[in-house]
């Protein structure tokens, strides 16, 4: 018998700056890795006055960590130590793994609104020094799956048999943006194993019991079967789910490693010259 998931936990996160003065919501953060491992922090921003945003993310470092930027409107240009450079326009994702060390930035453009989504998954133990890679995910190649009142955009990860933009190397981590309309039922069977969140980017519902509402999170418990139910305005929500890793974590700013002697290295490191490998 297929058991229901519910909302464990229903967050609506706080109001922080990041980068150079980014203002934006930290959903979940240091503190809520052992409750939504393996994923460890979601930013959301959502501004329509740049200098909310303008001053953007400069060069920084990043290490034992996956980071993904799903943009929903407005512009993000990027480069890193890698070489590689462009823009996330609307629609677009980028996965980013930082592995054994990598200098990038992140510089928002002025449009007339800049809303999106962070997330950082961290990495297992033997993918911790990894080779870094960039992995750029363009809207008009991410699988669109239309069903009976309700459009799954298949991010990453796998959607019943149709196979998303991007499949994580190191995680095992489905990807989905999910827009129900009006007054209508969604159904979701997964493996039972996979910790499970949405956030939900626009309208409200119904999970169990639970209403929920734009701009909250919830966290849902262990189980085969999603159901969602949609308010009368729709509803549209991103789904994450993985593997829990189950490991020690050590976690320092844009760093996060399983021993404090790693995190250790990898500051020494910074200030040696040493931390690109």
């Amino acid at each position: 018998m297929l058991e229901k998931r519910i909302a464990e936990k229903i967050i609506t996160g706080r109001n922080a700056i990041d980068g150079a003065g980014v203002k934006l919501i930290r959903v979940f953060g240091y503190g809520d890795t052992k409750d939504f491992d393996p994923f460890l922090m979601m930013d959301a921003f959502d501004a329509t006055n740049s200098d909310d945003y303008i001053k953007g993310f400069p060069w920084h470092p990043h290490r034992g960590i996956e980071t993904v930027t799903y943009l929903l409107d407005g512009s993000i240009e990027h480069g890193d130590n890698l070489g590689n450079k462009g823009v996330i326009r609307a629609g677009d994702c980028q996965w980013m793994t930082a592995g054994s060390g990598i200098i990038h930035q992140e510089m928002p453009m002025v449009s007339p609104r800049l809303r999106g989504l962070q997330l950082w998954v961290n990495l297992p133990k033997s993918a911790k020094m990894t080779k870094p890679k960039y992995n750029g995910i363009e809207e008009e190649k991410i699988p669109k799956v239309a069903e009976d009142n309700v459009l799954v955009k298949v991010i990453a990860g796998k959607y019943g048999d149709i196979n998303g933009a991007f499949q994580p190397e190191h995680v095992d981590i489905n990807y989905f943006d999910i827009n129900i309309f009006g007054n209508s039922i969604w159904t979701y069977k997964s493996d039972k194993n996979l910790n499970q969140f949405i956030y939900i980017i626009e309208g409200s519902g119904k999970i169990g019991r639970d209403y929920i509402v734009e701009h909250s999170c919830v966290l849902l418990s262990y189980g085969d079967l999603l159901h969602v139910v949609s308010g009368q305005d729709g509803i549209r929500f991103v789904l994450l789910e993985g593997l829990p890793l189950k490991e020690a974590i050590s976690w320092g700013g844009p760093i996060v490693m399983n021993m404090k002697k790693e995190l250790d290295l990898a500051f020494k490191e910074l200030d040696e010259g040493t931390f690109i490998k």
